[in-house]
């Protein structure tokens, strides 16, 4: 059995890598390393390790119609909103028309492919007030490119697996956190950086009154829900939520590090930051009818998280 990964030396990717090595099945990865680290990935054999852009089309083509994967896991994109702002003509190019370029390449070369996922985010909700978020029920309300862009790579995810059988499914992240996560890229979410903060015993800074919340998942969390998707002939078509159907406020979250550092460090307050939504929570339902039931609340995933650090040589 063999994957492709793409974006596959970066948080999330490292530990798809890691637990497909470990299921045996052989790793492919493709990343330019924009946001990525080769020392997130030791466990992947270095011949299979492609420093190159997801949008090198001839290269990606070449190495589909070469290995014929069973998976390809599609992580690779430009994740900073400012810079999908910014550069809209390029992040279009990394974000659609290198998944369209996927997609089609699977489609000519490779079309005994078993599952081809498609990593998604929550930010294609916006801020619908309502919750939990749900896939059925919550209308799409993309607010910057970066959200439009992933809602339409999950319509041609679906339309290539309506139009021409390739089985496909899409994974809406909401908010993803743990070992390996940098606190200084554009995907960091709240967690690393509160992390990066405490060890460094730096003041922290939140923005808002602290009582926002959001649906915190721990990354062995998601590993296990895409598992799951990905060994389950029926997800094909669909589109899923990837969290724990908990909220969490920030202040919350604040008090488990301070348990788990076992000392505060200095915090302020400012104003809320334009655009930051006020809640998030996740309707994971779907998931949980095939099976899936999260094992990280937020103090056993930051208990989790700072034991990793504390193992491991943790490189900022």
């Amino acid at each position: 059995m063999k994957a492709l990964i793409t974006g596959g030396a970066g948080f999330i990717g490292s530990h798809v890598a890691e637990h497909f090595v470990k299921q045996n099945i052989e790793v492919h990865v493709i990343d330019n390393l924009s946001s990525g680290y080769l020392h997130n990935i030791p466990f992947v054999n270095k011949e299979h390790i492609y420093v190159k852009d997801i949008t090198d089309f001839e290269f990606v083509t070449q190495l589909i119609r070469q290995e014929q994967f069973d998976y390809v896991i599609h992580l690779a994109a430009m994740v900073s909103v400012v810079e999908t702002i910014e550069k809209p003509s390029l992040s279009n190019q990394i974000n659609i028309d290198a998944t369209v370029h996927l997609l089609e390449t699977i489609r000519t070369y490779n079309k005994q492919i078993k599952k081809f996922i498609f990593a998604s985010s929550a930010a294609i909700y916006g801020d619908l007030p309502s919750l939990p978020k749900s896939v059925s029920l919550s209308k799409p309300s993309p607010l910057s490119p970066y959200a439009i862009q992933k809602y339409a790579g999950e319509q041609y995810a679906k339309i290539y697996n309506h139009l021409f059988d390739i089985p496909c499914a899409c994974l809406r992240f909401f908010n993803v956190y743990g070992p390996r996560q940098n606190p200084n890229s554009d995907y960091s979410g709240v967690i690393s950086i509160m992390n990066h903060k405490f060890t460094n015993q730096t003041e922290f800074t939140f923005y808002g009154d602290g009582e926002q919340t959001r649906d915190f998942v721990y990354i062995n969390d998601l590993i296990d829900a895409m598992w799951l998707v990905l060994n389950t002939p029926t997800t094909s078509g669909s589109i899923f939520n990837i969290g724990t159907g908990i909220q969490t406020n920030l202040k919350a979250v604040f008090k488990a590090f301070e348990k788990g550092f076992k000392y505060s460090i200095p915090c302020q307050f400012k104003a809320p930051r334009l655009g930051d939504i006020k809640h998030s929570c996740a309707d994971i339902t779907p998931l949980e009818s095939l099976g899936y039931h999260p094992k990280y609340d937020i103090a056993k995933g930051i208990q989790s998280y700072l034991a990793y650090n504390k193992e491991h040589e943790v490189k900022l």
